[in-house]
């Protein structure tokens, strides 16, 4: 890396991704290393959760989101927390699509197995399957698609409660709310509860 010894700053991020959203490839080149270091960031935390012995590999799964990222055309990005937040779902589905096959190709055994980690769940000792987590995220992304954000963010996508609130322009303390809120619901959905309608 040989010219700027400095890692860009957030806006320089920001006009960074709006200019490639433009056409222009001088700023995909600048952008680059700068993107894949975060993305590496957030997929190591993100696999760090993953059952010990996952054949996908953090820099295979940064190298698969950065393949599906560049294959996105005339994005309009409107900043690096939206660019963060669109990496995170694509994590999301990239581990669900991987768990998905794997499921498929032993026809039910060995499916992937992920620790929900203190952060999402009361009880650290339990453990979800990826799928589920994904089925119960989708049915509570159409009831609640602002807290089906947080998840995506925070735990797919490795994300502090701050930068988080800064993806979605919302404060910290409604992220931390959304935090609670998901957490309970989604552990009430993965462990086959009934919503009595309370």
């Amino acid at each position: 890396m040989q010219g700027s010894s400095e890692v860009p700053s957030k806006i320089e991020v920001t006009q960074l991704l709006k200019a490639w959203g433009g056409g222009d490839d001088k700023a995909l080149e600048r952008l680059t290393p700068v993107v894949e270091s975060e993305l590496h960031r957030l997929a190591h935390r993100c696999m760090a959760r993953e059952h010990p012995g996952h054949t996908l590999q953090t820099t295979a799964l940064v190298n698969e989101v950065y393949l599906r990222l560049v294959d996105i055309h005339a994005v309009n990005w409107q900043d690096r927390a939206h660019f963060f937040a669109i990496s995170a779902r694509m994590m999301r589905r990239i581990l669900t699509d991987f768990a998905r096959s794997r499921r498929y190709q032993k026809r039910g055994g060995g499916a992937v197995q992920i620790t929900l980690d203190e952060a999402l769940v009361v009880a650290p000792e339990k453990h979800a399957d990826i799928m589920a987590l994904d089925d119960a995220l989708t049915q509570f992304a159409v009831l609640y698609p602002r807290q089906s954000q947080v998840v995506e963010l925070r735990f797919f996508g490795g994300l502090e409660v701050e930068e988080a609130a800064e993806a979605l322009k919302v404060s910290p303390e409604t992220v931390k709310r959304d935090w609670r809120f998901a957490k309970t619901w989604l552990l009430r959905a993965m462990s086959g509860e009934k919503d009595d309608g309370c």
